[in-house]
């Protein structure tokens, strides 16, 4: 089933393989990665591979943020876990890539997303986790509803070093009384 989400400015869609190139230089930018689980040896051959592995893995949507009015790729979001028995899934990586950090960018297409996730795929349940010490992301992600749940301890490595993640949800009653 092919992704096309369409916000104000941007459109989420499904990965196309020119995105790769993108993906593999944002993902190996130091202040890009400072709070993702990505070593930094990581190479435009280990994106492609694994952007074709989450194309088999019917557990995973990896999908590609542009923009609107030029097509141009400004960042990734990869969905996994997704269990349709219990009606939930985990946003496992959301990012902007390059300069474009810091622009609103994130929430406009956190709340598309979001739309998509509880009106059209009929979500119960959908969780997300952000490093230790991110705080941009945490503020952002309770600004739009999303409720600390713990703290789950060394649950990722980047580079040999582990590091807590936050845990955070929102279900679909939450979501509907904010976003109506």
């Amino acid at each position: 089933m092919a992704v096309r989400i369409e916000t104000d400015n941007y459109i989420i869609r499904d990965v196309q393989f020119s995105d790769y190139e993108y993906f593999a230089r944002w993902e190996v930018d130091p202040d890009m990665t400072k709070y993702f689980a990505l070593d930094k040896d990581r190479t435009y051959e280990d994106v492609v591979t694994e952007g074709f592995a989450f194309k088999e893995d019917k557990s995973v949507i990896d999908l590609t943020i542009t923009e609107k009015s030029t097509g141009n790729p400004l960042g990734r979001i990869i969905i996994s876990r997704i269990e349709p028995h219990y009606k939930s899934l985990d946003i496992t990586k959301i990012y902007i890539g390059g300069d474009r950090r810091g622009q609103g960018i994130g929430r406009e297409v956190l709340i598309g997303l979001m739309k998509y996730l509880f009106e059209e795929l009929d979500m119960q349940r959908v969780t997300l986790d952000y490093f230790t010490g991110n705080v941009k992301a945490a503020n952002l992600y309770r600004r739009l509803g999303f409720v600390d749940e713990g703290v789950a301890r060394n649950a990722c490595s980047k580079d040999g070093i582990y590091y807590d993640l936050n845990l955070m949800s929102i279900l679909r009653d939450e979501y509907f009384a904010i976003y109506g």
